[in-house]
């Protein structure tokens, strides 16, 4: 009855994680959440493209960013919109990550943006907004790179939370009543851009401002610091009641008393302000972690987590299945179903998942993303994966050992998986900087500007060197890794590549692999529906030729409709020599390096041969690249 039970507590715990991932999948279309987003505004006249017979993304409706056919950023600035802005219809625009309101003539207090946790850009510049800003507002948009808010009517103090956020790089707040004192930034070296001028601010600049200079805080007669070259203790001391006209009559001795009360005062009041920016200091701390503490609900499965570290080769059945009946049918502390593969950032178990209120990171072909937060710190990366029964659970289970003995720096290995026979849960570390595909097409205002021609060498090499070793040590698979592209290939905070998604071809139903895997697109699947490991050659070919020309494949969509045919286009201006005129522009000024771009680009039309016979094999085309030097 024991074993019945905890099978039951298992299923039912199993159950609720998987409803709180899906439990927004049946909610609005993304034609039917636009619609309704409209319709919350008034004067939204530049919006009558916005029409339910046809596709945001095909159709390109005014104001509607698409990548890949999923819509990734709403940006409706100078529309002249007003009005309230339906935020859950918003929500249903699981992939938004950039939104902007700009010179509009929305007011009231700032709607809920907070519960679009993945925004990354959130310009509402020149409006009516007003009001104060929670404390706390920006503590769940741990992912927000820009945000701007200048040019309303906000008051009371900043909020902590803005001042605290991880990848911040653009605050303005320029243009507002905000008052108070100035909080500290959690990470000052990462902003580049920073405008608090024309508000009430008051006291000392913090010493995590150093590197902005006076135009960025003008405007705040209260303001003090070495940027306004306006002296902290001299302002004190002006706050101070002056002496009545009638007492500049009085002795020198009576002066000279005056003078020492005043210099007290100064000293107490200095006292005081120290004694508050210290308290101040240590309050945004805790701040940090009380966030954590918020997200753990109060009653929840203990767990004891099994890890298993470099399984022995040839390993018996009956040890397979002697490890896994220990953890699927748990213990007394009720463990639950998740094999530990790689134990390096720490054991971690299927509650500690449920733990973690799950955001929707996006669908892609093998299934659908989430990031979760562990109450240890811990971001980690779930994907769950339906179409993956082409293994039993012993052969499913040598695939995820073998993945977590993988030790190359250009691959992400993951960290443990779950079976289930109608689903599988794949875990890896999550990598804020997030795709490759994102940086190059969808974040052109921050981190695109720091893919110059080094750093996209670099990225090509690093790909190509997990390439090379993917077809090392999955020699005998049709595709060793099956579903390179740029998506499927994050980048690290210093641009350093880690691919995903690699040797799934054999798990994989076949049907399913020919829809979702991107080597099924190669010429010779198309025509003879043949496969090889130069169709992971091939694809290689079309991330090399999308970083050099900076333009979005359209061999990446199912349709083909949208982005660049990088094959006909590279290949035409091949035989035309005009290979320069397709490099980014924002890597051609570098002209000293031309020569090697080139190089690289023909490097690229090599590996997209239509003919697998004349393709670059995997081994002559890193040897090649390798040869590029900076």
């Amino acid at each position: 009855m024991a074993a019945v039970r905890i099978r039951t507590v298992f299923v039912l715990s199993l159950l609720t994680f998987s409803l709180s991932l899906s439990k927004l999948a049946f909610s609005l279309t993304e034609n039917e959440a636009l619609l309704k987003v409209k319709s919350s505004f008034t004067n939204a006249e530049a919006l009558d493209d916005w029409d339910s017979r046809s596709s945001p993304c095909v159709k390109r409706w005014a104001g509607i960013i698409c990548f890949g056919g999923l819509i990734t950023g709403l940006h409706l600035s100078d529309f002249g919109l007003s009005g309230t802005i339906d935020i859950e219809a918003l929500q249903q625009l699981r992939a938004l990550r950039t939104l902007s309101l700009k010179n509009n003539s929305f007011s009231g207090q700032i709607p809920a943006f907070n519960k679009l946790g993945a925004l990354k850009l959130l310009l509402l510049s020149h409006n009516k907004f007003s009001g104060q800003i929670p404390n706390d507002f920006f503590s769940s948009m741990a992912s927000l790179k820009k945000v701007w808010l200048s040019n309303n009517d906000f008051t009371g103090n900043i909020p902590v939370s803005l001042m605290s956020l991880p990848h911040l790089l653009e605050l303005h707040l320029e243009g507002n009543q905000f008052s108070g004192h100035i909080p500290p930034l959690k990470k000052p070296t990462s902003v580049t851009s920073l405008d608090l001028s024309h508000n009430k601010l008051e006291g000392e600049i913090p010493d995590s401002f150093s590197k902005f200079s006076n135009e960025s805080f003008l405007g705040n007669d209260r303001l003090c610091g070495k940027q306004l070259d306006r002296d902290c203790s001299s302002m004190v001391a002006e706050s101070l009641p002056q002496p009545a006209v009638e007492e500049k009559k009085e002795s020198a001795n009576s002066d000279s008393h005056t003078k020492l009360a005043i210099g007290i005062g100064v000293l107490v009041v200095m006292g005081i302000l120290i004694i508050a920016a210290f308290t101040g200091r240590k309050k945004d701390t805790d701040d940090d972690f009380s966030i954590l503490e918020k997200e753990t609900p109060n009653e929840m499965i203990p767990v004891r987590v099994r890890s298993i570290k470099k399984p022995a080769e040839g390993s018996t059945r009956r040890g397979l299945d002697s490890s896994r009946k220990g953890s699927s049918h748990g213990s007394k502390n009720g463990m639950g179903d998740l094999i530990m593969i790689n134990d390096e950032k720490g054991a971690f178990g299927l509650p500690d998942l449920m733990k973690a209120a799950a955001e929707v990171l996006g669908n892609g072909g093998l299934g659908s993303a989430y990031k979760a937060v562990m109450t240890n710190g811990l971001s980690v990366v779930v994907k769950r994966m339906r179409e993956m029964n082409k293994l039993g659970r012993d052969g499913f289970d040598v695939e995820m050992r073998r993945f977590g003995r993988i030790k190359h720096k250009n691959i992400l290995a993951p960290l443990a998986y779950h079976y289930r026979k109608e689903e599988k849960l794949l875990v890896s570390e999550y990598v804020p900087k997030g795709s490759l595909l994102y940086v190059l097409h969808g974040d052109r205002g921050t981190c695109h500007a720091d893919l110059n021609w080094p750093t996209r060498l670099k990225i090509i090499k690093g790909i190509s060197s997990a390439l090379g070793f993917l077809h090392s040590e999955y020699a005998t698979y049709d595709l060793p890794h099956g579903n390179l592209k740029s998506s499927n290939v994050l980048l690290s905070e210093n641009y350093e590549p880690l691919i995903i998604d690699y040797a799934l071809d054999p798990l994989t139903n076949p049907n399913h692999a020919a829809q979702a895997m991107f080597a099924y697109k190669s010429p010779e699947y198309i025509q003879h529906q043949q496969i090889s490991p130069k169709s992971d050659v091939y694809c290689l070919g079309i991330i090399i030729l999308e970083i050099i020309t900076g333009k979005f494949p359209s061999q990446y969509l199912t349709n083909g409709k949208g982005g660049t045919d990088v094959v006909q286009w590279v290949l035409q201006a091949s035989s035309e020599q005009r290979e320069q005129d397709l490099i980014d522009p924002e890597i051609a000024n570098n002209t000293s390096s031309i020569d090697q771009m080139v190089q690289l680009l023909r490097i690229g039309a090599t590996c997209i041969e239509s003919s697998p016979v004349q393709r670059l094999d995997t081994r002559e085309a890193i040897r090649r690249i390798e040869q590029i030097l900076v």
